[in-house]
């Protein structure tokens, strides 16, 4: 008997111990803390932005045509280097010259300047015979007729002899040089007839970009706005633009509208005939209370954002401003300082407990 209690005791020993070392069972009053991500609440900058590409052009381009026939020439530089694409030039340079017998025998200006002195002096002579009564009215209207043509081929062979040398009229960069129809670079004293075209010269210090805007877009773009220009050789560029004028008629391929962007391009990186993207902005706002768009949630109909209060969250339905893809503006709701719910708020109701996590 003595022994079966002592068993009895033993056992009664060992479940004791095994109850202690056990895991606490969760009681009913244990609440599952959400994970969340926060941030500030603070004030920023947001815009409003119309996005569009186009293609980039200079705002004028001079074009240098041949009208006298010879042999083309182009012209040195200061350093004595032949001109080329891509250098730059200005208003008055010397671009190219027509030479030879072909452009000399155009402009026959030798001929016509001797032809315009003998008119000179025979009518000279006529005038004297004629205020002394010894040459009747009529010798002296032909003489005066035969000046008056001799001084309009000689001005014309002047006009001609100056053709014969291109100059730039503006300041710009040469965009292309002396090519024939398939592109290929002609040499000096090649043979060029009237029509040639021997250069093209833009300035590049300024671009146009050409946009394509949509019905609803064009409502809200207007001259005189802002934008950035960006390039995807320069990711960290912004190069600053204007619009500068919108186009009346619809294009009736694109059904857009055309808008034209001025581009600084004092360095210039960028070229005629990129790709790039243009940021028109419509309006912006400064110093305003701003919020990650993503801690924006609709609920009910109703837009809010989820507030930290201690370890819950607090619900607050908010009216929100201007905005972009990135942060929004928040016209009541939240104040600067506040913390707001930006990840794991899909399933948040108000009061809930959370953690916050990534800090």
């Amino acid at each position: 008997m003595r022994q079966h209690n002592a068993w009895s005791l033993l056992g009664l020993g060992l479940l004791i111990a095994v109850a202690g070392c056990a895991p606490p069972i969760p009681g009913e009053d244990a609440e599952f803390r959400m994970p969340v991500e926060v941030e500030d609440v603070a004030t920023g900058t947001v815009e409003d932005l119309v996005v569009a590409t186009g293609n980039l052009r200079p705002k004028a381009i001079v074009t240098l045509n041949i009208e006298t026939p010879g042999l083309l020439q182009i012209a040195r530089n200061d350093e004595g280097a032949r001109l080329a694409e891509g250098m730059r030039v200005s208003a008055g340079d010397v671009i190219a010259r027509v030479t030879g017998e072909d452009a000399r025998l155009h402009a026959r200006l030798e001929s016509t300047r001797q032809a315009l002195e003998a008119a000179e002096a025979h009518l000279a002579r006529r005038r004297e015979l004629h205020a002394a009564n010894l040459e009747p009215e009529e010798e002296l209207q032909t003489a005066e007729e035969r000046y008056e043509n001799a001084l309009y081929n000689f001005e014309r062979s002047t006009l001609d002899a100056a053709k014969a040398t291109l100059t730039t009229p503006i300041d710009g960069t040469i965009l292309r040089l002396a090519r024939d129809n398939n592109h290929r670079p002609q040499a000096d004293g090649q043979l060029v007839q009237p029509g040639f075209s021997v250069a093209e010269i833009a300035p590049l210090d300024v671009l146009i970009a050409d946009i394509d805007l949509i019905g609803p877009e064009l409502g809200r773009v207007s001259v005189g706005l802002a934008a950035r220009i960006r390039h995807y050789a320069f990711d960290d560029t912004l190069f600053d633009g204007e619009v500068i004028r919108l186009s009346p008629v619809l294009d009736p391929v694109k059904h857009t509208f055309r808008a034209e962007v001025t581009v600084a391009n004092a360095e210039r990186l960028l070229r005629p005939g990129m790709f790039v993207e243009v940021v028109i902005v419509i309006e912006q706002r400064q110093d305003v209370v701003v919020v990650s768009r993503d801690a924006v949630a609709n609920r009910a109909g109703k837009t809010v954002v989820f507030a930290m209060d201690g370890q819950r969250v607090s619900r607050r339905d908010v009216r929100l401003g201007l905005g972009d893809d990135d942060k929004v503006q928040v016209l009541d709701g939240v104040a600067v300082g506040d913390r707001v719910v930006v990840r794991g708020l899909e399933t948040l109701i108000d009061g809930n407990r959370v953690r916050e996590v990534g800090k």
